[in-house]
């Protein structure tokens, strides 16, 4: 099998392992009262960071873990004129879905929604969403490509929105700021994949776009989720994590600083008790 066949092969299968998820309810992740679940942050393609959240996941020998991923695309080159090289990465985490799919999870994201809808995102000054593209043409080995994008399109259609523990804590890209949330509606995240509204303005896409969050907007969003704390990326950390208005942690994965935050599903946790778990994936050997 030639590597287009096979990463078409992989994608195809990955998705429909989304959908068939046993923990998914709609789009929604809702995780059992035992176990655990490690919470990333933005990943943009950083291989390292990535390979270090496989060795502490111990997958194979740990069978009540489970692992949410969310932005993967769209990685920084380091050096002027190089490929985004993410699809190296969110081909290998969609691989690693085929070999634990009940433990394996991903959620929406705007870059993975950009990329999906062809949507140009620029950041540094290039259309990442272009170089995207490039990098899968030239990781494949050839311009014949469109059946890959397409087999990866098919993979992020097939992410849920938002996941939630017993534990009151819910597991998102981002929220909805706090000027759209009179539009959004937060049933949207017991919507199945393909009747959710991804367009702009639509609330799928206010949940994983939205940055602007106020202590009201979270009030509404806990009563409406039922939850207490809310764990996230989408918003860029230097230093790996920021902690807002006491309800939200930030997290991110694609730099040296970048962090995981693994959470005992078992347990509650104050705001406190849920930043001394966060974690450096520098700190993985």
């Amino acid at each position: 099998m030639t590597l287009v066949q096979s990463a078409i092969d992989v994608f195809h299968r990955a998705a429909e392992m989304n959908l068939e998820d046993p923990v998914r309810e709609g789009s929604l992740l809702c995780f059992p009262d035992y176990g655990q679940v490690v919470m990333t942050g933005d990943l943009h393609g950083h291989r390292r960071n990535f390979d270090k959240l496989i060795k502490f996941c111990q997958l194979e020998s740990t069978p009540i873990r489970h692992i949410i991923l969310h932005e993967m695309l769209h990685a920084e080159p380091e050096k002027i004129g190089e490929v985004d090289s993410s699809i190296e990465v969110i081909l290998d985490a969609a691989k690693w879905k085929t070999f634990f799919p009940e433990q394996v999870h991903f959620l929406q994201s705007n870059h993975e929604l950009a990329q999906l809808q062809n949507h140009p995102i620029t950041k540094g000054g290039r259309i990442v969403t272009d170089d995207f593209e490039r990098g899968v043409a030239e990781f494949m080995e050839t311009n014949q490509i469109d059946e890959v994008l397409e087999s990866i399109d098919e993979f992020i259609a097939s992410f849920p929105l938002a996941g939630r523990s017993p534990n009151r804590i819910f597991y998102s890209h981002s929220l909805p700021d706090a000027a759209s949330l009179k539009q959004f509606d937060p049933m949207c995240v017991r919507q199945a994949a393909d009747h959710l509204d991804l367009s702009e303005g639509g609330s799928a896409y206010q949940l994983v776009w939205g940055r602007r969050h106020t202590p009201e907007l979270l009030d509404e969003l806990g009563k409406s989720f039922d939850v207490d704390f809310f764990l996230m990326g989408h918003q860029p950390q230097d230093y790996g994590y920021e902690v807002q208005h006491d309800r939200i942690i930030i997290l991110a994965s694609d730099n040296n600083h970048g962090v995981f935050l693994p959470v005992d599903c078992r347990r509650t946790y104050t705001i406190e008790e849920l930043t001394k778990r966060i974690s450096p994936l520098a700190g993985v050997m």
